[in-house]
């Protein structure tokens, strides 16, 4: 299989490398970026035989099945449909576009040309998290009741001078929507469909556009409450996801990555189910949460001709998520799911079109 790399700043490494694991299966046959020098470096130390300037070049020569996107957010949209209209398919660094409008027309591309463009969201693809998905679908730790999400990192204001961080047009929004986003996701994956966000965004001790610091309260279609804290100035840095079941707690406390041994499985002093805790907390493989995972999985199924999981419907219900994340908290109302059509400024940008929190 053909396979290009469209972008190579800083995450680019990580995505060459889980092609490089897939090396049956995938030839990396070109990379793209509009910095010549950075690119032949990036091509040259990596044994990428060409390399090109502009994207469209590269797909007209190379013909590529598969492009991995690893460029600014803001370019990922045109990209996504241009990609898949040349015939490929497309992995795609978080986030996939920048408004649900975005992601509509990218799943217009993907009904015309017969291809799949997947969102990078590798926290789903570890084998902890599956498991932990497959306990929940069976019913074996109950209903679900509560959530906490809880990602407190820091990010210094050097972090900002690259001009398209930190702003509306460059990422689509701020902490929560550029790093929160992974528990975010992951806790949508697991409890289900939600019903209502109530958000309160704000920006501190720094001076940039987008949020930095965000509180949001969740209700679910299956009843469930949930808490979500982001924060991108806390000097103790902690990712943190708490479940709790009518049978068990369910915890995973972490940075930037986790093991089968981060995940800590929890029950009453009086609950009968202690046989079954043992067998919840035994995980017979190790698959990390990281992009060679997720690669392996859309691989098997572009060999399958089936849609992978991060494709279409599931990007589309996490990013609505996030409009209405944003639209509760630039407005202070109660958003519900599903009321955010083309007629609302949030369906075309994640702040409505007010740029400043």
């Amino acid at each position: 299989m053909k396979a290009a790399l469209v972008g190579v700043g800083a995450i680019a490494q990580t995505n060459f490398e889980a092609l490089a694991r897939e090396h049956e299966r995938v030839e990396v046959v070109a990379a793209v970026d509009p910095k010549p020098e950075r690119l032949q470096a990036f091509c040259s130390a990596n044994s990428i035989p060409r390399w090109y300037i502009e994207t469209q070049e590269m797909l007209n020569a190379e013909k590529p099945q598969l492009v991995v996107i690893a460029s600014p957010s803001d370019t990922h949209a045109e990209l996504n449909i241009r990609c898949l209209e040349a015939g490929a398919w497309v992995l795609c660094e978080k986030p996939i576009c920048a408004s649900l409008a975005e992601m509509d027309a990218i799943e217009a591309a993907e009904y015309r040309t017969g291809n799949y463009c997947s969102v990078i969201s590798q926290r789903r693809f570890s084998s902890a998290a599956r498991q932990v998905r497959q306990l929940i679908k069976a019913g074996e730790l109950g209903a679900p009741l509560t959530a906490l999400v809880q990602t407190t990192w820091y990010r210094p204001m050097s972090y900002y001078s690259q001009s398209w961080h930190g702003t509306w047009k460059g990422e689509g929004g701020g902490a929560a929507v550029t790093l929160g986003i992974h528990l975010i996701d992951l806790l949508l994956w697991l409890y289900g469909d939600w019903r209502q966000v109530q958000a309160m965004i704000a920006t501190l001790d720094r001076t940039i556009e987008a949020e930095n610091v965000s509180s949001a309260s969740v209700r679910f279609e299956n009843g469930a409450l949930a808490s979500i804290l982001t924060s991108a100035v806390s000097p103790r840095e902690e990712s943190y996801l708490r479940l709790d079941f009518q049978k068990a707690t369910v915890e995973v406390r972490h940075l930037y990555s986790f093991s089968n041994r981060d995940w800590i499985f929890s029950i009453p002093n009086e609950s009968t189910d202690a046989p079954h805790l043992e067998r919840w907390r035994r995980i017979e493989t190790e698959i990390p949460p990281d992009h060679h995972a997720q690669l392996r999985d859309l691989l098997d199924c572009y060999e399958s001709g089936e849609r992978p999981m991060m494709s279409g419907a599931e990007p589309r219900r996490t990013l609505e998520f996030m409009a209405s994340f944003y639209k509760s908290a630039f407005t202070g109302q109660v958003v519900e799911r599903g009321t955010i059509t083309p007629s609302d400024a949030f369906y075309h940008t994640m702040n409505g079109g007010l740029y400043h929190v």
